[in-house]
């Protein structure tokens, strides 16, 4: 049985889904049943029903956007930094299995070659830098489990939510036997205000981006096919390979979807931060081969993409809004 924390959620609710379509037996904990936040509380429930598996999918990406975390800190660092230190000490101190959703959003750019070696190049926005990655992508190597996060309080400028995700990692390394799932910006074909495609939709302007991308199904199955394989425990960039710009998924959307609109995008990244952004956001590449080295293959995010397209239920059928896209969580 597995203990799902944080089920009402966007991601908490995907993995409820695939749950039930294993028939794998779960209890969804909802904070109104028992406040799971104090350590002694849920430190009594799992040792009372003892699971073989708990999920911690619940945390705090702000709302509507992360820049609202820059405001509302302590929300933020009790979400995402504070409680997932409670999970980790209850489940080590009750000998429990466990997984904690991360996010993507703690790197920024990837790693170029350039003057006979390898450095981080932290902007894959400046145009020089974006037109060396469409004509020599193999010049780019994503980042993997095993490079230290640059988007933190380490490496400002960073966004506070950002940071906050860092630093649960670096408490949750080593501490017991858990897994440390890293989703990109989350999509499937079911509107939701999470969703990058719905958001896409709903913003009058778009902010042009290479971020690595995560299908919301995809992503929860690969999670759980590392626990049910018995993958050894850690870190996991759990994303579709191939990073893709926002401005090529806004072209498919128009090519793809029944829309009465064109997107249109902001001029650069300064007209963009300028206008509605408060938060820096990250743009990098991802490497997925340690997930797919353990056994687990996602689809190539160009195929996850064009599938849902194809089968999108429900266009945002409301008017577009001058708010920027958070690009993560």
């Amino acid at each position: 049985m597995i203990l799902l924390l944080g089920a009402s959620g966007y991601i908490g609710q995907a993995f409820a889904d695939e749950l039930r379509r294993r028939g794998v037996p779960f209890i969804p904990l909802s904070r109104r049943a028992i406040d799971y936040t104090h350590f002694e509380v849920l430190f009594d429930y799992i040792r009372k029903v003892n699971p073989s598996f708990l999920i911690n999918a619940a945390g705090y990406t702000g709302h509507p956007d992360i820049d609202s975390c820059e405001s509302e800190r302590g929300k933020t660092l009790m979400a995402n930094v504070v409680f997932p230190q409670v999970v980790a000490k209850a489940c080590y101190m009750t000998n429990t299995h466990w997984g904690h959703v991360s996010s993507a959003s703690i790197y920024s750019g990837a790693k170029l070659f350039a003057n006979g070696g390898w450095r981080n190049e932290t902007d894959l926005n400046n145009e020089e830098t974006r037109q060396l990655l469409c004509e020599e992508p193999e010049r780019f190597r994503p980042f993997t489990e095993l490079d230290e996060p640059n988007f933190s309080f380490r490496h400002t400028p960073c966004s506070f939510y950002s940071g906050t995700k860092v630093l649960a990692e670096e408490t949750l390394r080593g501490f017991g036997n858990n897994y440390i799932w890293r989703p990109g910006i989350v999509f499937d074909q079911f509107d939701a205000t999470r969703n990058l495609l719905s958001k896409l939709q709903r913003c009058a302007k778009i902010h042009d981006c290479v971020n690595p991308l995560s299908h919301r199904g995809d992503f929860v199955r690969a999670c759980l096919d590392l626990w049910e394989r018995s993958s050894p425990f850690g870190i996991y960039n759990v994303v579709n390979p191939g990073a893709i710009s926002t401005r090529h998924i806004a072209e498919m959307m128009e090519r793809m979807l029944p829309l009465d609109r064109r997107f249109e995008f902001w001029r650069d990244d300064a007209e963009f931060y300028d206008c509605v952004a408060r938060a820096p956001r990250p743009g990098c590449l991802l490497s997925a081969a340690k997930l797919l080295a353990a056994g687990v293959r996602m689809r190539p995010a160009q195929e996850a993409l064009e599938h849902t397209l194809a089968r999108w239920s429900s266009p945002a059928q409301v008017e577009t809004q001058m708010v920027p896209v958070e690009s993560w969580g």
